[in-house]
Parts: structure tokens; sequence; C-alpha cells
């Protein structure tokens, strides 16, 4: 009786200490379910506290949330926070998309229509008939007179054989070469036929000559003064001609990579918003800026009428009918210095960050260069609630460490 007294007293014992095991096992079970909660700031989201206190930046009070132990990329939002965020999903796909893009720039003049008027021999600038940039030159109107001793004396030379011409035997021979050889330096210095065949009838030669223009323009620069000496060469006046303009606009390089010479603009103007003029890609330039990643084009604007002036400000729509790419809404696509993400539904309520390569930018819509999973859905709209989000609760950039 002794023996099954002290069994019954074992068991009893053993089962009060199973018991008590299992108790505290459970109990550690439920401590270790029991959700975390970290404590962070409105303002700060990159500070985490593990208790309450205050923010050390900015000294607001901090804000229980429940820590997040999704993956890195990930975030879980609840349907009521997708629905206050207007977060909208949908797959996407290669398709044809019309590329129209606007550029201001202003109108400048056509550097290739600019002709300077430049002094064919060494000489005193006597008198300048145009004194004033603007001034519209025609074609043989006279634009200064110049005091030159070389032209004096190709002039002395034409005279004096031009005399000699009737004189008989070699002298005669000599003065009819001496004539062609002192005819072509005048010509040389810039002199005209009509000039040249009256110095025959002149009964004194005069040091002076008056040059004109060989063309029509107006005036845009003027580079020297009266009383100046001047050199053979160097210019006198600058002459442009306004019926054809220059419009160079700044465009993003992603786009200019589709642009070539002679492609169509629409080009309107804001001092005439009911006239447009059709206009051509005359030049893209083959270095690319690179402060801002803009490129410079240049379109040659017709201007027959004159009423075009430059210094207007224009506006160059440049338009490709068909251009094949996946195309998502622009701010669906979070952008920063070196990189672009977009937030991609892995699952119901999970939303994962993929860093993509973006193109061409028409219309709000973005290009995708790089490959999307065409089964996943992309966040076409509240990319960025999501991206606060994920930054509110982890407190760090979800690109962080992946800068392209």
């Amino acid at each position: 009786m002794k023996l099954i007294s002290k069994i019954s007293i074992l068991f009893i014992l053993f089962t009060i200490v199973i018991a008590c095991n299992s108790k505290n096992k459970e109990d550690h079970s439920k401590h270790d379910t029991k959700e975390s909660v970290s404590y962070t700031c409105a303002m700060d989201p990159q500070i985490r506290e593990s208790k309450p206190g205050k923010c050390p930046i900015c000294q607001m009070d901090l804000t229980p949330i429940k820590n997040d132990d999704s993956a890195a990329n990930e975030i879980a939002l609840s349907d009521q926070q997708i629905k206050l965020g207007n977060i909208t999903m949908q797959t996407i796909a290669e398709s044809g998309n019309s590329l129209e893009e606007t550029y201001t720039g202003v109108l400048s003049i056509n550097q290739e229509k600019v002709k300077t008027i430049s002094s064919r021999a060494m000489g005193r600038i006597e008198k300048l008939y145009f004194k004033t940039t603007g001034d519209y030159i025609s074609k043989n109107a006279a634009v200064y007179q110049l005091y030159s001793e070389d032209i004096a004396i190709a002039k002395q030379d034409y005279f004096t054989a031009y005399k000699q011409l009737t004189m008989p035997g070699d002298f005669g021979k000599n003065a009819k070469t001496m004539l062609n050889a002192a005819k072509q330096k005048l010509v040389f210095f810039g002199l005209s036929n009509t000039q040249i065949e009256s110095i025959k009838k002149s009964n004194e030669i005069s040091p002076y000559t008056t040059f004109y223009s060989t063309s029509s323009g107006y005036v845009t620069e003027i580079l020297t003064t009266e009383g100046s000496y001047i050199m053979e060469g160097l210019g006198i006046l600058k002459l442009a001609d306004l019926n054809s303009l220059w419009l160079e606009a700044q465009v993003n390089v992603n786009y200019a990579k589709s642009l070539k010479i002679g492609q169509n603009a629409k080009i309107s103007f804001t001092d005439y918003p009911d006239k447009t003029i059709n206009a051509t890609v005359s030049f893209i330039n083959p270095e690319i800026n690179p402060d801002t990643r803009l490129l410079l084009i240049r379109m040659e604007v017709p201007n027959p009428n004159l009423f075009l002036k430059p210094g207007m400000q224009a506006m160059a729509k440049l338009t490709q009918p068909s251009v094949k790419g996946v195309f998502i809404p622009t701010d669906a696509v979070i952008r920063e210095e070196n990189a672009a993400y977009i937030w991609i539904e892995k699952r119901p309520g999970v939303f994962e960050n993929l860093m993509v390569e973006t193109g061409l930018e028409t219309n709000g819509m973005i290009e995708i260069k790089s490959k999307v999973n065409p089964f996943k859905k992309v966040v076409i709209t509240g990319a960025y609630a999501i991206n606060s989000e994920y930054i509110f609760r982890k407190g760090s950039d979800p690109m962080e460490g992946m800068k392209m």
C-alpha cells in the first residue's frame, strides 16, 4: 500500500510539472505572436524608436506603427488603404502611340542668310552711308566710301594704259597688256565694270572710291566707324536676309533619338495666336548639354512677308504618327536623381517596386523600355501614395542602395 501511495504521489507531481511547462509554452507562444510595434515620426520617417517619446529632430510626439515584416522592396496594404490612396492597376503591353511634343524657343536670324560687307583694299573709311542697325540696304545701294592709295595707283595705271592704246607699234601692244592687268586689279579691289569704264572719261584720278552693296538685307552689325583705318579683308557691315528665320529649341534627349533632318514641324506664335507656319528641322546638335540633358534642334521658318521678327517667342509642335512601345501614365513612375521605378502588384494587397529605364514622354504618357512581366499588374494611379507609405513604415527610400 505504501508503494502504491508513493507511485500515486509521483504521478500527481509529474502531471503538475507537465501542465506548468505547457502553460509556460502557451504563454511564450502568445508573447511571440503578439504584434511588434515601433515608433516613428510623421515628419521624419527615418526615425525609429522601440518606445514612445519625442522625435529628436522636430520634437513631435512619435507615432506607433506596426513593424512591417515584408521583404525589403515590398509593402502590404489593406483594402481600405488601397481605396483611400486611389490605387489602381492594369496590365500593360506594347502599343502604338502618336508622339507629339511642343517646345518653346525664340526666333533668331538665319546665320546662313547673313553676309558681311568687307573691305577689298587697305585704306581709310571716309564715309559710311548706313550707321544704324536695322537699316535696310537694297542691292546696288552705296554703302561706304574708301580712301585707298592702292586703288588710286591701280586707277592711274588703268587710265595711263588706256591713253597709250592709240600709240603706234610696241607702245600700243604693251598698253593693251597693261590695261588688262590694271582692270583685273581693279576688279579684285571690288570696283564694278561701270566704275572701271568711268575712269577712261576722268580728267583727274580720285583716291576716293564708293562701294556698293551686292545684295539686299537689314543691317545687323556695324563693324567700323567713319575715319577709321581698315585693313584688307576686314568687315564693315553685316547684312541679314529676314525672309528665312531660325527657331532653336531644347529637346529631351530621349525624344531627340527619333528626330531626323527634314522632319516637319508646326510653328505657332505668342504674338500671332491664329497664325501657324509649316517648318522643317534643319539641324540637330550632335552634342548633349551635360547639365540639362537636353539637345538643341533648329528649324528653318519661312518669312516671305517679313511679319515675323527675330526675338519673337514661338512654339514648335513635332509629331511622329506611330511610335511603338510600352507606355504608362507619367505619374506612375517615381523618378529620382539617378533612378526611376514603378510599383507592381505582386499578389493581392502586396506591392513591390521595380527599377525601370524610361524613354519617350508624350501626352502625359512615358515609355518603359525595361522588360516588365506581362502577367503582372502595374500601379498606374496612386504610386506616390504607396511610396509615401513605404517610407513612413520602413523609414527609407525603396531604391536605397539600388541606384543606377
